[in-house]
């Protein structure tokens, strides 16, 4: 469903996941069922964060090179200047 963006099939993987009789599986399954307009609208739409969570990565792996070393002043020039 992920890759093919198939999200209307949502409603017959989540009865075949709680009947499989796994503990993780079911739970999470049935725990769709709670913000399933969403979960839907995430699986058919092809829209992503994926760039957003690449410059947030990006900005992480500079604070975690700096720290304590130096303030924020440096880090702040790294980040625009990188």
């Amino acid at each position: 469903m992920l890759t093919t963006l198939s999200g209307d099939r949502l409603p017959e993987w989540i009865t075949e996941a709680s009947d499989a009789d796994l503990p993780g599986t079911s739970s999470f399954a049935t725990g769709l069922y709670s913000d399933f307009d969403a979960v839907t609208v995430g699986l058919t739409t092809d829209w992503n964060s994926g760039p957003v969570e690449g410059v947030v990565n990006r900005i992480k792996m500079l604070k975690r090179q700096m720290f304590g070393r130096v303030g924020f002043p440096l880090l702040r020039r790294r980040v625009l200047l990188a």
